[in-house]
């Protein structure tokens, strides 16, 4: 079934995902570029924003954060990566404050 609208294949995240990823390692967060939001919800949902920024001309910038499961969602699952509430947190946190170091006047 095709979409209700028409837009190009993909779009790429638009905020310095680099710059936040070499920020949070050297802030000591385990942190890595991905390019894909995922396979589903999350990858549907971000293309949506994207998407509307496009098609409204909208003057603003866009990224997509993958954030691993809390440790009490992983009990009985060896291997799958976690992290405590407070560190996600503190992470997101110090995403956003690299973001807006470099905000745009």
């Amino acid at each position: 079934m095709r979409p209700s609208f028409q837009g190009p294949t993909a779009y790429l995240a638009t905020l310095p995902i680099k710059q936040v990823v070499a920020g949070l390692c050297n802030a000591g967060f385990p942190a890595a570029v991905s390019n894909t939001a995922g396979l589903f919800v999350c990858n549907h949902l971000f293309y949506g924003v994207l998407h509307h920024i496009v098609t409204h001309n909208l003057d603003m910038q866009a990224g997509f954060v993958h954030v691993p499961f809390l440790p009490e969602q992983v009990v009985g699952k060896p291997g799958t990566p976690s992290m405590s509430l407070e560190t996600i947190v503190a992470g997101l946190d110090c995403i956003v404050s690299i973001l807006t170091s470099n905000a745009r006047p």
